[in-house]
């Protein structure tokens, strides 16, 4: 069947999930005609699993694609309904916003955004082959032989490539919440000797709100003062849902074991790899056997339905077993279920197949993005979406590309993680994973990022301003801080009613700030010389005063990291020619052609000793050509 050319593109965008949206929002505000294509335009940012956005280590990734100039930032802040700050217990380094989102209106209004977007047209049409010439991505042909060129291509198929649903015994091919999966693509993908896998994810059952009873669960309400996720929006007021806490026990767990049989996970269907930090509650009662209960939340979908979401326990279990376990739970007895748990199963790419800037190592200017780069979660595709489009097009434009290291942001520990060092089972950022998280807080990334963004093209200049009277504000406040001094008798008494030690010479309010029990708004009863800080810019001065001496030491720590980061190396470089690295070192150097010394420390088999005889050779090389 003949091809027709539908149109010439400088950037293409395969799949309009989390990581197309941004990457597609990226090109086509850093100026180049833009096309994303959806299978189906209802899939545009769907929610296809849990209604929020956020959380542990992702709501960092979602505070550094705002600051880039990003859109989930300012796209949740619209649509939320609840909005939580998690792990207030413990230091801001690990604190992370959580927002519950109405997903319908989410979706509408990402949307809305692509479809307003100068440079950007947004199609529905399934790709079914990219056009490769002379080793580079060309474009792409659909599945009506309609053909795009363009001089950039960008993989985010999400869960959709050779997708497969399993619910007990019954398997069958779709893509996510029952539209069609992309089947062609992901055979043609192989054709081109592309290095593919099989992962699985799962998603649990949504129930009828009406019949469910929450007086037998615990209510979990959102924070009373609501913080945004964008660094744009300073106040946010807004009426919220409830989310409602309850647990599984004994007779759920009972007649899970009795139906092990029956799920496709235990069953041998499922060829592909799963989630380690999010199992569906089979593997919960099989691995945890000791424990007697596991929490779930009740999670409302949206304003405009009463269908709630089951976090905590997808399965990939039958109907009726399903309705039997769910059923035991309290509050639940007489659910409704309108949509059952499934697993799915899908195809994605080896990231070791990826460079830093997420360009195929064997194919050019072919990007990939997303859960296709076996990662799990909407933030993580989004940031590796977000960092694909800006690639794409300084690839383009025959400029460096834009790479954020560990010590820069949680999106450089989420790419470096996966193209350096591989995942064997969906990827998922944790706080854990960042070594300089105390730097990397979601509060100062801007700070961090918006003067890399506006360099980019990405940051408006509006936003660009703000961030810099922000950062001035912050800075002359400290300054004012460590000038203004109190004597004992005017802050003695607050300091008691603080339960802090009273103070016996004059003090600076910034040496006050120093201690665990004084707050900058505690002290406002005896500074009337302060002036109004945004909510944003008040927690970057506390945190930065407060945590001064810990800061400082990472931020020693990071210069020692720069040191192997800063030496480059040659992509070019042939490691046959080094004496003294081991074998395997050779052939793991060689395979992958790190940038960097550093990166070269973090592929699997090249050990601390192969990295000293790579410094050893450089320093040789180096002597020569001086």
């Amino acid at each position: 069947m003949a091809r027709f050319l539908m149109g010439e593109y400088d950037v293409i965008v395969v799949g309009a999930g989390h990581a197309g949206c941004e990457a597609a929002l990226a090109s086509a505000r850093m100026g180049k005609k833009t096309l994303i294509l959806s299978i189906n335009l209802e899939a545009v940012a769907m929610m296809a699993c849990n209604p929020s956005i956020g959380g542990t280590g992702k709501g960092h990734l979602v505070r550094e694609i705002d600051a880039l100039g990003g859109e989930m930032g300012i796209n949740i802040d619209k649509t939320f309904i609840q909005s939580k700050m998690l792990n207030t217990a413990k230091g801001p380094a690990v604190h992370s916003l959580r927002a519950q989102a109405d997903k319908n209106r989410y979706h509408e209004e990402m949307k809305k955004t692509l479809e307003e977007q100068e440079n950007l047209d947004l199609k529905q049409g399934e790709v079914v082959d990219l056009i490769i010439e002379d080793g580079k991505a060309c474009g792409v042909v659909l599945k009506t032989n309609s053909v795009y060129r363009s001089k950039a291509v960008i993989l985010a198929t999400g869960t959709f490539l050779k997708g497969k649903i399993f619910i007990g015994e019954s398997v069958f091919d779709s893509g996510p919440n029952g539209l069609a999966p992309s089947v062609e693509l992901g055979d043609n993908l192989r054709k081109y000797g592309l290095p593919m896998r099989r992962f699985k994810t799962g998603t649990p059952a949504r129930a009828l709100g009406k019949s469910l009873d929450y007086t037998k669960m615990t209510e979990q309400p959102g924070d009373e003062k609501i913080v945004p996720f964008s660094f744009l929006n300073d106040d946010l007021k807004k009426n919220q849902i409830s989310c409602w806490l309850t647990y599984t026990n004994e007779e759920t767990h009972t007649v899970i074991r009795k139906n092990f049989h029956r799920s496709a996970l235990f069953g041998g269907q499922i060829e592909g790899v799963g989630p380690r930090y999010c199992p569906s509650i089979e593997d919960k009662v099989n691995r945890f056997a000791d424990k007697k209960r596991h929490q779930l939340f009740i999670e409302p979908e949206g304003l405009t339905t009463d269908e709630m979401y089951i976090q905590g326990m997808s399965s990939s279990l039958p109907e009726d077993v399903q309705e039997q376990f769910y059923k035991t739970i309290p509050g639940l007895e007489n659910l409704k279920i309108v949509r059952p748990a499934y697993a799915i199963e899908y195809d994605c790419i080896d990231p070791l197949d990826l460079k830093l800037n997420l360009e195929n190592r064997s194919i050019e200017n072919l990007f990939c993005a997303g859960q296709f780069n076996g990662s799990s979660g909407y933030e993580e595709a989004a940031a590796q979406g977000l960092m694909a489009g800006i690639n794409a097009v300084l690839k383009i434009d025959k400029k460096n590309p834009f790479i954020l290291d560990r010590s820069e942001a949680y999106i450089g520990v989420l790419i470096d993680d996966l193209v350096t060092k591989g995942t064997n089972e969906p990827y998922r950022i944790m706080t854990s994973r960042a070594e300089y998280r105390l730097v990397l807080r979601q509060d100062n990334a801007d700070l961090r990022l918006t003067e890399r963004s506006y360099g980019l093209g990405l940051a408006s200049k509006s936003r660009y301003e703000r961030f810099l009277q922000k950062k001035k504000i912050v800075e002359l406040e400290k300054d004012r801080l460590t000038k203004k001094m109190v004597s004992p008798e005017e802050i003695n008494p607050l300091l008691e009613e603080l339960g802090s030690t009273p103070v016996k010479n004059k003090i600076s309010l910034m040496e006050l700030m120093k201690r665990p029990q004084v707050t900058y708004e505690s002290l406002k009863k005896i500074d009337d010389s302060r002036p109004e800080l945004s909510d944003h810019a008040r927690a970057q001065l506390e945190v930065q005063i407060k945590y001064e001496g810990y800061i400082s030491k990472q931020e020693q720590q990071i210069k020692r990291f720069k040191k192997l980061e800063d030496k480059k190396l040659d992509s070019s470089f042939d490691y046959d020619k080094v004496d003294g690295l081991r074998i395997e070192a050779r052939q793991k150097l060689n395979q992958f052609k790190p940038i960097s010394l550093g990166q070269a420390s973090r592929i699997s088999g090249v050990s601390p000793a192969d990295i000293n005889v790579l410094l050893i050779h450089l320093e040789k090389m180096r002597r020569k050509k001086s």
